[in-house]
């Protein structure tokens, strides 16, 4: 073909294997940009042979003929490539004109492909690659070259994030369900889809998805794969994406699985595709399924997934023509009837194909009829015989035998192999710790594996060896520090495993059990609270099971398990922290003395999930128990006995138990006075802050911030003015002075306390955000809405990050931020988020806690603002009268509510009842608060236009002046809340929760 421009291009066949999807589809896009028709042939290497005659009709039709070489195409020396390769020899001489060829594989070409005149597409760039492909149909580029939005990648330009498993250069077939796949995927009309890809063990469900990632990449901007074997796995992968799609790391899992969700959903990071491989646990991962216009592939044996609105499709073993190219590529020495052979005795499953044709590979003299006989009938002699014999669940006895033969051999030739395997099914088998074993000591392992530790290089050559032995898939990570390529993962599947794991003596497991063990206690950074480590963790949680960790009465490993336990918490993943604790707490207590050290951390940490559950009651009882084994025991005093009592104040809190829980804070503070000495200054500094919290939620703000104070000033003196600690303090100092109404004072310490955090912590830290919570509402109180908003925004949208919509802290900066977005005219907003908010603190801490009452008598107001007045009287009547019942009539909250309440009142005509509210409220508030508070003010002042309204003017007006000078004393006759009450509007309270 001649390079040049025609006025009206030809037709063009592209021809093509399925494994070179990408190139066709990138190739056929090039053309048609140039205003050439296309059209594509897809060619299966298994398919049957075209006779001469029917090639030469083929090539006949109008236009020209573009083949694309690859691997499959240049394995001329096969028995059926080599017809295929006589078939092309005796067609393209008299065809060479209208046919060209590119090769997109970096091998050599054989002579059979030089005849046709290949030039290679591999390595050059997109924009040669164009001019080459141009050139072979006679056409030459007319402008630069650009990728479309939405047109298919470069095949060399990988998605721009991805982390899908490398090429497995022996995939072989599934064509048809590869195409099968791809088009169910594509088939929502620009809706997203679901696809799950079903069958037995073994069949290789895994390898088609990766293959299908692979081979369809260039359609895709981002392609996530997720090792899904366990909730906990599936959303430590998941949640792993926010941090490579630009949405930061967050401390708890949930706020990044939610920001990630939300990411898909917008399409943001353009077209996707996310793969979640080995998803048995539909009810614990479903959840995790994200929306939008992207694609979703699963992997599992289980077909429940249709449930979830999964299309399925299911894999079978190979067809026999699969089944001889598969095993011929893995051993070429099989002919193809020896493979057929092989495969049938097999039933055709790629597994055990491939364990089996490795085994005859690595025995280039074994007589492979022999061997093949010998897994259809008798089976193996020896030790082998025995393995064999014994019964696994669901695993053929051809299979045993194969599986046998390769442990055997192993064992043979290589023990310090053999044993490093039989190490590796102490440990989960979905992702298998290489990166844990390095770290291990020489007396952490076997002897055999003790020389490993310290050669880099001998861990790869071993486990290389037992990749391709067993058919164990591995992984490669490069090492920027070392310039070098190690394995990071190997995968074996559950079966092989079980079988090895089977043929064990109860000594041998216990040894490895042990081995296991000490790997995983060598791995613990021994700092669960450091996001520095969390990976470390998470690496670490999947093999605690299998590797006897939960059964050993170590107290290295114990420890451990306390670390793993406490990162579930720290995470926030309460559920599986929660079980992993029950389970480990259950196990102590059988072996250990109940009031033991550990025993009682993890007891301690059982009662914490479970607040973090949201189960409250059973957290009180979990708290309370503790408590009476010390009492049980006699154990009056110590710091274990603090914490346990510290751990009930924390329960009470989030019960809303406030007067409970300052009384138990007070003991302990007392008690810690008493016991500790200046060794302990910082647990007794964080005893008094609990209490100074606990003063605070019961609105005894003066107090709480002559505490908070107090502990401030301490640990300035003890751990200096940046340590995290006394940032937290001044943090709540700042909190206190802003509720007393000390405005000017609050707003100065925050700003600092603010800059201070940013600096120290980074300003997406939780600590940090929290302050500027609190610096925003200061800005509102003095009237700078806009940079309150953009403050208090920000703060939430990272919030939601790091934690999930319905989190405590979550909840309360969304609810000061509806109420804000009231103050800016945006009611509709407002309202939508602050029910929201409402009912979300219902449904996490129950209709009647005072801030689930809280919140809907802020929705009140809302109701007020949108003429509904009726409909704002009786929430406001019910939300007052559930908040006195809930924490007392004396409560400043109580005296809020019923501000709002008197004002609802007041819209629906019932005057008398808005003044008589009114002056009960006010007269509590002047107990509660002093008369100068700016609650009593606005009291004053609401009760002012109610009497005026009564025709009560002289009472009337001495109010409302005593109500404005307080608030020129405290703000100025110009501050933002004093114009407000000049305005004669009515004056309105906003519930504000507290952090606890």
């Amino acid at each position: 073909m001649i390079a040049g421009r025609l006025a009206h291009p030809l037709p063009v066949s592209v021809v093509y294997a399925g494994v070179s999807n990408g190139w066709a589809q990138w190739i056929a896009w090039v053309l048609a940009q140039e205003g050439c028709p296309v059209g594509q042939m897809r060619w299966s290497p298994l398919s049957r042979l075209p006779d001469v005659p029917a090639l030469q009709t083929f090539f006949a039709q109008p236009g020209r003929v573009l083949l694309v070489l690859d691997d499959w195409y240049l394995r001329f020396d096969t028995d059926r490539n080599k017809e295929w390769a006589q078939v092309l020899y005796e067609v393209m001489p008299r065809l060479h004109d209208r046919v060209g060829a590119v090769t997109v594989t970096t091998r050599a070409l054989p002579d059979e492909a030089v005849s046709l005149g290949a030039v290679t597409l591999r390595g050059v760039g997109p924009e040669e690659a164009r001019r080459r492909v141009l050139a072979k149909v006679g056409l030459a580029p007319r402008l630069p070259y650009t990728r479309q939005e939405r047109g298919p990648r470069y095949p060399e330009d990988p998605p721009a994030v991805t982390n899908a498993p490398r090429r497995n250069p022996r995939f072989t077939g599934r064509e048809d369900l590869l195409n099968e796949v791809h088009d169910l995927l594509n088939s929502g009309n620009g809706r997203g889809c679901r696809v799950l890809l079903h069958g037995p063990p073994g069949v290789g469900k895994s390898q088609a998805a990766a293959e299908y990632a692979r081979r369809f990449a260039g359609e895709y901007d981002l392609i996530w794969w997720v090792p899904a074997a366990t909730k906990a796995s599936a959303r430590e992968g998941f949640a792993g994406l926010a941090r490579e799609v630009g949405l930061g790391e967050g401390d708890q899992l949930t706020g990044q699985i939610e920001a990630v969700q939300a990411a898909l959903e917008r399409d943001e990071p353009g077209r996707w595709l996310i793969i979640f491989d080995g998803a048995e646990d539909v009810d614990g991962i479903e959840a995790l399924l994200p929306s939008g216009h992207g694609q979703v592939l699963i992997t599992a044996q289980t077909g429940r997934w249709s449930e979830c609105g999964a299309h399925l499709r299911e894999l079978p073993p190979f067809d026999r023509d699969e089944s001889v190219a598969f095993a011929r590529r893995r051993a070429p020495r099989l002919t193809e009837s020896q493979a057929a052979e092989l495969a049938a005795v097999l039933g055709d499953l790629p597994l055990v194909i491939d364990q089996s044709a490795a085994w005859i590979d690595a025995h280039p003299v074994a007589d492979i009829t022999d061997y093949v006989r010998t897994l259809g009938t008798a089976g193996p002699a020896g030790d082998a015989a025995e393995r064999a014999a014994r019964p696994t669940a669901d695993v053929p006895p051809a299979h045993r035998q194969v599986w046998a033969r390769t442990l055997a051999a192993l064992a043979e030739r290589s023990p310090a192999v053999h044993e490093l395997l039989v190490l590796l099914t102490f440990f989960s088998p979905d992702m298998l710790p290489v990166r844990l074993l390095r770290l291990a000591r020489p007396s952490d392992l076997p002897p055999h594996l003790a020389a490993l530790v310290s050669e880099h290089g001998s861990w790869d050559t071993v486990l290389l060896t037992i990749s391709d032995l067993t058919s164990m898939r591995v992984e490669f990570a490069t090492d920027a520090r070392q310039d070098s390529t190690s394995v990071v993962s190997l995968r074996v599947h559950r079966s092989f495993r079980d079988f090895i794991r089977d043929g064990l003596a109860p000594d041998t497991v216990r040894e490895y059990a042990a081995a296991a063990a000490r790997v995983l206690v060598a791995a613990d950074p021994d700092e669960p609270g450091s996001p520095r480590n969390w990976h470390r963790y998470a690496e670490i949680l999947p093999h605690l099971e299998p590797s006897g960790a939960l059964e050993s009465d170590d107290d290295d490993v114990r420890r451990m398990l306390l670390n793993c336990i406490d990162y579930l918490r720290v995470r926030g993943e309460y559920q599986d922290g929660w079980t992993l604790a029950r389970r480990v707490l259950k196990r102590w207590r059988g072996t250990f003395e109940p009031t033991e050290r550990r025993v009682l951390a993890v007891a301690h940490q059982e009662a914490r999930m479970l607040r973090g559950l949201g189960r409250y009651e059973e957290a009180e009882q979990a708290d309370r128990a503790v408590l009476t084994l010390f009492a049980e025991a006699g154990i009056e005093h110590g710091i274990a006995l603090l914490r346990a009592q510290d751990g009930l104040g924390a329960t009470l809190m989030a019960r809303g138990r406030y007067d409970e829980a300052r009384a138990l804070y007070e003991q302990a503070a007392r008690n810690a006075a008493d016991w500790l000495d200046e060794r302990y200054v910082p647990q007794t500094l964080q005893i008094r802050t609990n209490l100074a919290l606990a003063m605070g939620m019961q609105g005894h703000y003066e107090e709480s911030c002559t505490v908070h104070r107090e502990v401030y000033d301490r640990r300035v003196g003890l751990l200096g003015s940046q340590a995290r600690r006394t940032l937290q303090s001044g943090y709540y100092t700042a909190r206190m002075l802003r509720l007393l109404g000390r405005l000017s004072e609050a707003r100065s310490l925050q700003a600092y306390n603010v800059h201070l955090l940013r600096r120290t912590l980074d300003r997406a830290h939780r600590q940090t955000l929290l302050a500027e919570h609190n610096l925003a509402l200061c800005l509102r109180r003095d009237g700078e809405l806009e940079q309150a908003r953009q403050t208090l925004r920000y703060a939430r949208k990272r919030l939601v990050v790091l934690s999930g919509t319905d989190h405590p802290d979550v909840l309360m900066v969304s609810l000061d931020y509806a109420m804000l977005l009231r103050v800016l005219g945006e009611r509709t907003k407002a309202r939508g988020l602050a029910v929201t908010s409402a009912q979300a603190y219902a449904d996490r801490l129950g209709e009647l806690h005072p801030h689930a009452i809280g919140a809907r008598n802020n929705s009140a107001l809302l109701l007020l603002d949108d003429g509904e007045a009726e409909a704002a009287r009786r929430l406001a009547e019910e939300s007052t009268r559930q908040m006195e019942d809930a924490i007392g009539r004396g409560h400043v909250w109580t005296m809020g509510c019923a501000m709002n309440c008197a004002a609802a009142l007041a819209a629906v005509g019932d005057v008398e009842a808005a003044e008589r509210l009114g002056r009960d409220a006010l007269a509590r508030a002047v107990t509660a608060v002093g008369p100068d508070h700016v609650l009593a003010a606005n009291l004053r002042a609401g009760l002012a236009q109610d009497l005026r309204t009564l025709r009560r003017g002289e009472e009337a007006d001495a109010l409302e002046q005593q109500a404005l000078r307080t608030l020129v004393a405290s703000r100025g006759a110009d501050h933002q809340q004093t114009l407000y009450m000049r305005s004669g509007q009515r004056p309105y309270w906003d519930f504000e929760p507290q952090p606890t």
